[in-house]
């Protein structure tokens, strides 16, 4: 079984409310291993001005093709894999140093 992670931004912050890869689709693949079954779901990330990302993590369907690009955000996935939640690489440096 394959595995998939779709991004999206729900919240945009900018002038317009839009973003601008609304309608390009961002998706990596992954193998499916027993791991990262538990993290099947869906992630939200909130910048904290006015711009929340949202990942969700789901089995692909038989021959769905992936874009191979996640517009930068790849960290996002790694977090999920690590952590089981998104935390920017920022905040987890300020958790180490205090």
């Amino acid at each position: 079984m394959r595995l998939i992670a779709e991004l999206s931004m729900p919240n945009c912050g900018s002038w317009n409310g839009r973003w601008t890869g609304e309608r390009d689709r961002f998706t990596k693949e992954f193998s499916r291993s027993k791991k990262m079954a538990d993290k099947i779901g869906r992630y939200s990330y909130n910048f904290g001005d006015g711009w929340r990302a949202s990942v969700e993590i789901r089995e692909a369907e038989p021959r769905e093709k992936v874009t191979k690009q996640f517009c930068g955000y790849d960290w996002m996935i790694d977090s999920i894999k690590v952590r089981g939640e998104i935390v920017h690489r920022s905040d987890i440096n300020a958790l180490q140093t205090t």
